[in-house]
């Protein structure tokens, strides 16, 4: 053991006391050699001594030493934090877990220096040369940079492909940094953005679930394509052969095959009553693969025919009387008329902000599972006096509503209301928005009694209320969903003629 300590400028210090200890003992061990040499060396029996002295020496020195082989090995006890080399060399890499855990035990956790705690999931896309080697560059370079795969998905092209990933990274590694590594390593159209847990689902199990989505439900096909291709815009436009069609719509209706067509950020397919379904993505073009997925939606769509759910809500009035809210479609259209008959000239004037003769002609667009969702409310005869539209409009979500002048103020409004907005969280709408006039104080009460966040906002006249879902958990989340600039949002010059 050293006798030497430091102060806590490091300079050594020494203690006399142990220095004079030291010597006594010296002298002593001296004069006790001397004496045992003396009795031994004059002694009758002196080499008889000497042997038992060397195997009593020997016997120690051996004792010893198997004495400090056994605690070599022995654990250390709990208070020793002195470091000593591990028994088993260990990788630096991300988090495992150790392998000496003991039975009925939790394992532990051990995290490597050289990453962060904390880790960030990406989502990417990147274009490839169509030859061996080129992924092999890609993953290790993401290994060198300590970034995980979780999943990888491959979209041939004619020329190279395009490898989309979902990535694990360290939390302190930037998009910027992981884009400038893919690039040096071969990739190029690097597109990159940051994922969460939703993005972990396989993309066979996400693709199915929208399939059945679609399958029960005919207004789900735009949200299916929407949560397939990621952030986009649907629209769609009649056949060429409809009544009614204006002639820069019918163009692109003829021009389209049945096949449909794949215009880089643009996806044209046929839908089932010769309408043309147009997709467009900002920035991302689709690749075959994603068209082929959108055209099996579409043909699924197409075989199973106009359907709706048929479940229903039967609620009490506080008079006393009974309603039901169910789903409509287009096989409500004359019953929708006859509430339009109805109703007087100043409750459509606020509805559709238009010629009020002309009303019943949106009700066959309003009505179809095509472009949106609808609630009629009926009364115990089966005459509607209520309808509410939750309308896709292009990648917003518009609300509407129309009560019958005897039916108001009874809290129908309120109801078709609450349950549009429903259906619009579970859809992973982030916002809806309502067009009504400031007059209209049913209206302006019914959106302020959802409780969530309002924006209002005049256009031309027109009062525009927005209300804010992400107050509410939406389950499901849109692949490339990046917060929008200004000048992509489209513009809406139908709103006031709605």
């Amino acid at each position: 053991m050293s006798d030497v300590t430091r102060t806590k400028h490091g300079r050594p210090v020494h203690h006399w006391r142990r220095d004079v200890v030291e010597l006594a003992a010296l002298f002593t061990a001296v004069a006790v050699a001397d004496a045992v040499a003396n009795a031994v060396g004059h002694g009758p029996d002196g080499p008889a001594l000497l042997v038992v002295s060397a195997v009593v020496l020997v016997a120690t020195a051996g004792f010893h030493i198997w004495w400090a082989r056994r605690h070599e090995h022995a654990p250390p006890p709990a208070h020793d934090t002195a470091a000593r080399p591990p028994a088993d060399a260990e990788q630096a890499g991300p988090t495992t877990t150790s392998p000496r855990t003991a039975p009925g035990t939790a394992p532990e956790t051990r995290t490597s220096s050289a990453l962060p705690g904390e880790t960030t999931l990406w989502r990417m896309r990147t274009t490839v040369r169509d030859e061996p080697g080129s992924l092999a560059a890609l993953c290790v370079t993401l290994a060198e940079r300590r970034i995980d795969i979780l999943s990888l998905q491959a979209h041939p092209l004619a020329e190279g492909t395009v490898d989309e990933f979902l990535l694990r990274a360290p939390a302190d590694l930037s998009g910027a940094e992981i884009t400038r590594s893919i690039a040096q390593a071969g990739g190029t159209g690097t597109w990159i953005e940051r994922a969460d847990a939703h993005d972990l689902v396989d993309a066979p199990t996400r693709i199915l679930g929208l399939a059945t989505r679609t399958a029960l439900d005919a207004a789900e096909l735009p949200l299916a394509l929407r949560h397939l291709l990621g952030r986009c815009t649907i629209r769609s436009l009649p056949g060429a052969s409809r009544p009614g069609t204006r002639r820069d719509e019918a163009a692109p209706a003829a021009a389209t095959p049945v096949d449909g067509v794949l215009e880089g950020t643009v996806l044209r397919l046929k839908g089932p009553d010769g309408e043309v379904i147009t997709v467009e993505r900002p920035y991302l073009p689709f690749t075959p693969t994603e068209f082929a997925r959108a055209r099996a939606l579409v043909e699924l769509d197409t075989r199973l025919g106009p359907r709706i759910p048929h479940s229903q809500d039967v609620l009490t009035l506080p008079e006393g009387n009974s309603i039901t809210v169910r789903r409509a479609d287009t096989s409500d259209v004359e019953a929708a008329k006859a509430m339009h008959e109805r109703c007087s000239p100043r409750t459509l004037d606020k509805r559709y902000h238009g010629p009020v003769h002309d009303a019943d002609r949106y009700l066959n667009h309003l009505l179809s599972p095509r472009f949106g969702r609808t609630l009629a409310v009926r009364t115990a005869s089966g005459r509607i006096v209520g309808i509410g539209h939750l309308l896709w409009d292009g990648d917003e979500t518009e609300v509407a509503l129309l009560v019958e002048d005897e039916w108001q103020r009874r809290g129908i409004g309120s109801q078709l209301l609450g349950r549009l907005v429903t259906m619009a969280v579970e859809a992973g709408c982030e916002s809806v928005y309502a067009v009504t006039q400031a007059s209209n104080t049913g209206m302006v009460a019914a959106m302020r009694g959802l409780g969530l966040p309002l924006d209002y906002q005049i256009e031309e006249g027109t009062l525009v209320i927005t209300a804010r879902l992400d107050a509410t958990p939406v389950s499901s989340r849109l692949p490339y969903d990046h917060a929008r600039r200004p000048e992509d949002r489209p513009e809406h010059p139908q709103r006031a003629q709605r």
